[in-house]
């Protein structure tokens, strides 16, 4: 921490850089990757809260908690857009956003 502002430094050995000009763009870059994370964590927790407005509509209206084919869509569709990876990725999401079964 500096004493100056209480903030933390990235230096050369944070960062596994060899250069301090590395280190600055890497420490930038991280604070960018952190704000993102905050970004998606807010839309997961968004996603979250619409899919159980989502169950709630089709429990009291008779229907079943989950719609495995609407998941298979959200499986495709992540799918195409990253590749394996992203299938797995929407299954964490799913999972998240249909809370306990």
């Amino acid at each position: 921490m500096t004493a100056t502002t209480g903030m933390a430094t990235t230096g050369v050995a944070d960062t596994g850089a060899r250069t301090d000009e590395a280190a600055a763009l890497i420490g930038g870059a991280r604070e960018r990757i952190d704000a993102l994370d905050d970004r998606i964590i807010g839309l997961i927790q968004e996603r979250i809260a619409v899919s159980a407005v989502i169950q709630e509509a089709r429990i009291s209206s008779g229907g079943r908690r989950v719609s495995l084919s609407r998941e298979m869509e959200v499986l495709a569709h992540y799918r195409d857009a990253l590749g394996k990876p992203g299938t797995s990725l929407a299954m964490t999401l799913l999972e998240l956003c249909r809370g306990r079964i």
